[in-house]
């Protein structure tokens, strides 16, 4: 009987919780989305507190236009075009997974100027100093 229930349990569990293909390419889209948003976020922040240095924010328009391109460049080297079999129907999922985690990570660099270093880094170029 203890079996029976825990099979039972198991069966209605997975099922419950269960994706489509579908939902999760939509969920990793999603997530790719509110990281997307979140560096622009960033980026706007830094545009605003920098904004009476003008060599400074030319060259940043100029950083995250380049990083663009360079994001794009990655995610076709990592998912080359290939014909439309080749990945199979997880190249959603995989594309925006890769494209937030490259995302996260320039979100990161960017947030350098916002917090600022340690004041005595004699390196710190154009981020502010704490």
């Amino acid at each position: 009987m203890n079996k029976i229930l825990l099979i039972l349990f198991l069966t209605l569990s997975f099922n419950c919780f269960s994706q489509s293909q579908t939902e999760m390419n939509k969920e990793a889209g999603s997530e790719y989305n509110k990281a997307e948003n979140e560096m622009n976020r960033i980026y706007q922040q830094i545009l605003t507190e920098y904004k009476m240095d003008d060599v400074f924010v030319e060259n940043l328009k100029k950083s995250q236009r380049i990083w663009i391109e360079f994001r794009d460049a990655e995610l076709e080297m990592k998912y080359p075009k290939r014909e439309r079999s080749y990945y199979g129907n997880t190249l959603p999922l995989c594309n925006a997974i890769y494209l937030k985690k490259l995302t996260d990570k320039r979100t990161k660099t960017l947030k350098i100027w916002l917090i600022g270093i340690e004041e005595g880094d004699n390196c710190n170029g154009s981020v502010k100093t704490n």
